[in-house]
């Protein structure tokens, strides 16, 4: 099952010609979650020719301009094609408030369901059959939050060679033993699921940490991150800024992603007074604590592949 992260906007505070605002699409197979939606958003999912009429569900971090300028747009667009399944939204309180204001002042023609879920403490938000995301609180100048997507354990590995010397013969009997059932061989032994199944497999996390101070907390809610999206807006010579305006300098994102053991972090909502140049940087610094830490740049890639 592929799990791929799409960069739609990098940026912080203002959008720059080549540097759209804060948003990210992680597709889980069939599944599409857009976390926040600065402007910009829909440019980068048409020219990553993204399926957007299909996204699942949209979470939001908080209600500054600069991560839900493009929400308007993403409503009205996903209503100029038939759409039965509703629109979730995810985000803090005003959420609601600015995606039903947008509706009226926008008069906008809305052909599905939207359901519009505030958060006001940590919790599951949304699920499915195998994972579910998870919301937590950050500290910025008005309430925010961060998500994790977690993917619950997988099976582990079937052993054909193992049923089969138990009596259970290549067939349907396998399937059941795969999805957990108990069989019957062709001695009349009874076969359990953990007769021929190996050891069960982690499955995957993606974290989702924009506009915040440093926290110690965000590493526990972090921990174990196979790709952790991390605020890394200033340098270390705006420090005294960065703590002003509750925001993280690359070197405290990069704290966070080694403190929580992630297995990969790239930095995201950059301040517009760095070039992309001068990003380097914020590498540079981010490095020194966490060597693997990355950037991210507008409509750049990320795999997600199981550790085994």
């Amino acid at each position: 099952m592929n799990l791929e992260a799409f960069v739609l906007g990098c940026g912080g505070m203002m959008p720059l010609p080549y540097r759209h605002l804060t948003s990210v699409l992680l597709r889980r197979d069939g599944d599409l979650f857009l976390f926040d939606c600065g402007e910009g958003t829909q440019v980068s999912l048409k020219r990553l020719n993204l399926k957007w009429k299909k996204i699942d569900a949209i979470f939001i971090s908080h209600t500054h301009a600069d991560h839900v300028t493009g929400l308007p747009g993403i409503l009205m667009l996903s209503a100029q094609v038939d759409r039965t399944e509703p629109l979730y939204i995810y985000g803090p309180p005003k959420v609601k408030e600015y995606v039903e204001t947008s509706r009226q002042v926008l008069d906008m023609y809305i052909n599905y369901p939207i359901i519009i879920k505030e958060i006001t403490a940590p919790c599951v938000v949304h699920e499915g059959k195998d994972f579910y995301i998870r919301a937590f609180p950050l500290s910025h100048t008005k309430t925010c939050v961060g998500y994790t997507l977690e993917e619950l354990d997988r099976p582990g590995e079937f052993n054909p060679e193992k049923a089969e010397s138990l009596g259970i013969p290549r067939g349907p009997l396998w399937g059941k033993l795969q999805r957990g059932e108990e069989v019957t061989s062709e001695n009349g032994r009874i076969v359990t699921p953990s007769d021929v199944m190996g050891e069960k497999r982690s499955g995957r996390k993606f974290s989702f940490v924009t506009d915040t101070q440093y926290l110690p907390s965000i590493a526990k809610e972090v921990k174990g991150s196979d790709l952790l999206i991390c605020e890394g807006m200033f340098a270390d010579d705006c420090a005294d800024q960065a703590k002003e305006k509750k925001h993280m300098t690359a070197r405290q994102a990069a704290t966070i992603a080694r403190d929580s053991e992630s297995k990969r972090m790239a930095m995201i909502h950059y301040s517009p007074r760095y070039t992309d140049r001068e990003l380097d940087v914020l590498l540079k610094q981010a490095q020194e604590v966490y060597p693997k830490a990355e950037l991210t740049k507008d409509r750049m890639i990320f795999d997600v592949p199981y550790v085994d």
